[in-house]
C-alpha cells in the first residue's frame, strides 16, 4: 500500500523537496565524491544520516539510492559516500575485479571521519552513522573511536560478522585452495617493509585471480577480532541500532552473535522477518521507518 501511494505521489507532483548533489572533497591526495540529498527544512541542522556501503560497491548502489529517497520523504537529510578504495574520485560502481587492488579495509574509517567533519563544517549538528554489511563494520569501528557529540545514533543494517575458522573455509570453498598459505606469503612481504608490492593472479575478497598488494590482502584476509561487528559495538558510546534479515547468507548468525550485545536499550536489534542481505522493496521501507523513528522524525 505504501510503495502504490509513493507511486501516486510521484505522478501527481506531490514529491518530496529533497535535491540530490554530488560533493567532492579533496582527501589525502585525492578526491572523494559523496551524493547528498538534503530534505526540505531539515538541511544542514540535522539529523543527517551519513551513509557507508558495503564491499567493493558504490554510494549509487539499490539499498543506498533508495534508503535516500526514502529518508527525504520522511524530511531525513543524508549523504552516501562512496569510499575511494584507493582510487582517485572512484565512479559510482562496483569495482572492477580486473583493476589492482591498493586499498585497506581500515582506510573507511579515516574517510568516514573526513565526511563527518564536512558535514559539521556545513552547519550538521545532528548525524546518525548508517554502515551495510562491511560499511556496518566501518562504521561501527569508527563510531567505537569517536566521542564526537555530532554523532546521535549508529545504524548498522546486516553488518559484517567474522570468525577465523569460518573465513578460512569460506576462502577454501570459493576458490578451491587454502587461504593460509596465500595469506603467509603475503604477512611475510608485509613484515619485511614490502606492503605495497603486488601480488598477481591471487584470489581476493570476492575477485578471483587478481592482483593485490600484500598489505591489501593482509588487511582483508589477516585474523582481526574487530572483523566481527558485534564485538565493536561495545566500544560505541551513542545509541545504536543493528538490523538483520532472517534470509540473509551473506552474513552468518547475526541475531545469535547480536543476543549477548543487545540490551533493548542502547544497542536495540531489529530483525526482520523474510528479508535478505539487501532489504529490497517493502523491507526497506522499514528500515526508513525505523530510522525516522529513532530520529523523531
Amino acid at each position: 500500500m505504501r510503495k502504490m501511494l509513493l507511486i501516486l505521489l510521484a505522478v501527481t507532483g506531490f514529491v518530496s523537496t529533497a535535491m540530490a548533489e554530488e560533493i567532492k572533497l579533496p582527501f589525502q591526495g585525492m578526491t572523494l565524491n559523496a551524493n547528498l540529498e538534503k530534505a526540505g527544512d531539515s538541511w544542514p541542522a540535522g539529523p543527517v544520516v551519513l551513509m557507508t556501503h558495503g564491499t567493493l560497491a558504490h554510494r549509487g548502489m539499490e539499498i543506498m539510492a533508495g534508503l535516500q529517497s526514502m529518508f527525504a520523504d520522511r524530511d531525513i537529510s543524508s549523504l552516501a559516500i562512496n569510499l575511494s578504495l584507493g582510487q582517485d574520485d572512484r565512479a559510482a560502481g562496483m569495482y572492477d575485479c580486473a583493476t589492482p587492488h591498493d586499498h585497506r579495509h581500515t582506510d573507511a574509517v579515516a574517510e568516514i571521519g573526513a565526511w563527518l567533519e564536512w558535514l559539521k563544517a556545513q552547519g550538521a549538528e545532528k548525524v546518525a552513522l548508517l554502515g551495510h554489511s562491511r560499511g556496518g563494520n566501518q562504521t561501527a569501528r569508527f563510531a567505537a573511536a569517536t566521542a564526537d557529540p555530532v554523532v546521535t545514533n549508529v545504524i548498522l543494517i546486516a553488518p559484517q560478522t567474522w570468525s577465523a575458522d569460518y573465513a578460512a573455509a569460506d576462502y577454501e570453498k570459493r576458490y578451491g585452495k587454502p587461504l593460509a598459505p596465500v595469506l603467509a606469503r603475503a604477512q611475510e612481504l608485509v613484515d619485511a617493509g614490502k606492503g605495497d608490492t603486488l601480488m598477481e593472479s591471487v584470489d581476493f575478497i570476492y575477485c578471483e585471480q587478481t592482483s593485490a598488494t600484500a598489505a591489501s590482502f593482509v588487511s582483508y584476509h589477516a585474523a582481526d577480532a574487530d572483523m566481527d561487528t558485534p564485538s565493536v559495538i561495545p566500544a560505541i558510546k551513542a545509541p545504536v541500532l543493528v538490523i538483520a534479515g532472517t534470509e540473509d547468507t551473506a552474513v552468518k548468525n547475526l541475531p545469535e552473535k547480536m543476543e549477548p550485545v543487545a540490551d533493548g536499550e542502547r544497542v536495540q536489534l531489529l530483525v526482520m522477518d523474510g528479508a535478505d542481505h539487501f532489504f529490497r522493496d517493502l523491507y526497506s521501507e522499514d528500515i526508513a521507518d525505523a530510522v525516522a523513528e529513532l530520529l523523531g522524525m
